[in-house]
Parts: C-alpha cells; structure tokens; sequence
C-alpha cells in the first residue's frame, strides 16, 4: 500500500473511532485501555458496539504503525516534507 492510501484508511477508522467516541462519551484509548484490561460493558446491547469499536481500534494502531513504516522508508530516498508531498500526491 502507498503512503495515501495508508493515510486514506486511517481517516476512515478515525471517522469510525469518532462516531463510537461520541455515542458513549469517552476517547477510544481509554476505551480500548479498560477493553483489555477486561471491563465488561454495564449494558448487554453495547457488547457487539465494543467489540467492533476494539477491532476498529486495533486496525487504526495497525494502519498508524505501518504509515509510519512507510514514511521511513519514503524519507530515506527523499529528506524533505515537499518530497514526502510529492510521493502521496
């Protein structure tokens, strides 16, 4: 995958991330912080909600670590920020 496209599916889990953020009122990592520390959720119908908002999250740390893989590898052959501009445009 390309940097843009890379950066492309990160907009789209962010969009997802959001929409989840703002139905239950706190930010994704402190979400996904008391998920795996194995909080249950207060209320059967937010079960399916939660795992999903974990595998939207889990995909968005994925997608973070492999653009900035990308970015590396990209700076190496170009230093500057109108090189990395060129290469997603």
């Amino acid at each position: 995958m390309t940097a843009l496209q890379i950066l492309a599916d990160i907009h789209a889990l962010e969009e997802e991330l959001l929409a989840f953020e703002r139905k239950y009122g706190i930010r994704s990592e402190v979400f996904y912080a008391a998920y795996m520390s194995g909080d249950e959720p207060e209320n059967d119908d937010w079960v399916l909600d939660f795992g999903e908002w974990a595998s939207v999250y889990r995909a968005w740390l994925t997608r973070q670590a492999e653009y900035r893989n990308e970015i590396e590898r990209i700076q190496q052959n170009k230093a500057s920020l109108a090189g990395l501009i060129h290469v997603a445009a």
